[in-house]
């Protein structure tokens, strides 16, 4: 058994407290540029990138071929960048319950960290800046042992955001870690879940206390749903408990064979 070396987590919802204002600033920014949408739906499609949902629904409602369909879509965007942005510099922002205890049990088991988002590189930065998680990143957003995390990744910076695995594989490939068996991702969306499937992850986790619900996450593939994110802890103590089985194992069958 590996031991694990880095765990991926989502931001809004998961390590970033979320009552749903990402909906609703996203609501608002339709509602401006004419677009009508549920808020059922933008729950969907929570925790993909934001441009890529405002291009699904306009393409849903004109069609692919439309010839004004990337006009409608910068549009709508542009707003709810503006509507967001504000949103994120005149509130208060807050971890979400358990994370900077499970933040803190990781760093002592020099277990790395990367934060993954569906926002784009600005928003990240003001949400992590408030938070104090951007103190000793470097211009390339990677940190070291001694600062709170070790790498942000925003959706903007790989060639896809969720479900695509790429912001996991980025986080790997920057912080040196070559096997996808040693990555735990965690976040609360059915977007996050599939995003650590494709990346091979070795479990692909959601938290029930985002932005949605147990039975919501349960029907989507998830190889455990935790109540809150610190809730972690007992998966990797499972998990270390497992690998000194087989080591003594390993080691009694070595003897054996010695002997015979």
């Amino acid at each position: 058994m590996l031991s694990i070396e880095l765990v991926t987590f989502d931001m809004a919802g998961t390590t970033v407290q979320d009552r749903h204002e990402v909906e609703m600033c996203f609501i608002e920014a339709a509602s401006h540029t004419g677009l009508a949408v549920s808020a059922e739906r933008v729950l969907a499609l929570q925790g993909y990138s934001k441009r890529y949902v405002f291009e699904l629904l306009w393409t849903e409602v004109l069609g692919e071929n439309h010839a004004d369909l990337q006009e409608f879509v910068d549009v709508s965007y542009s707003k709810f960048c503006e509507i967001l942005e504000n949103h994120y510099l005149q509130s208060e922002i807050y971890p979400t319950e358990g994370c900077l205890d499970i933040f803190g049990y990781l760093k002592d088991k020099n277990i790395k960290i990367a934060l993954t988002t569906g926002f784009y590189r600005k928003v990240t930065d003001i949400i992590l800046g408030k938070l104090g998680w951007l103190e000793g990143l470097d211009k390339n957003y990677i940190g070291n042992k001694n600062t709170v995390i070790q790498l942000s990744v925003a959706s903007d910076e790989v060639i896809k955001g969720r479900p695509e695995p790429y912001m996991i594989q980025h986080a790997m490939k920057t912080l040196k870690v070559h096997d996808s068996f040693r990555v735990l991702n965690i976040g609360d969306t059915p977007s996050d879940l599939k995003s650590g499937i494709r990346a091979g992850c070795r479990m692909s986790l959601a938290v029930t206390n985002g932005t949605h619900t147990r039975p919501q996450l349960s029907v989507h593939r998830n190889d455990g749903l935790l109540s809150k994110v610190s809730d972690l802890k007992a998966i990797i103590e499972k998990i270390e408990h497992e690998n000194v089985i087989k080591e003594n194992f390993d080691a009694d069958l070595k003897k054996f064979k010695a002997m015979i």
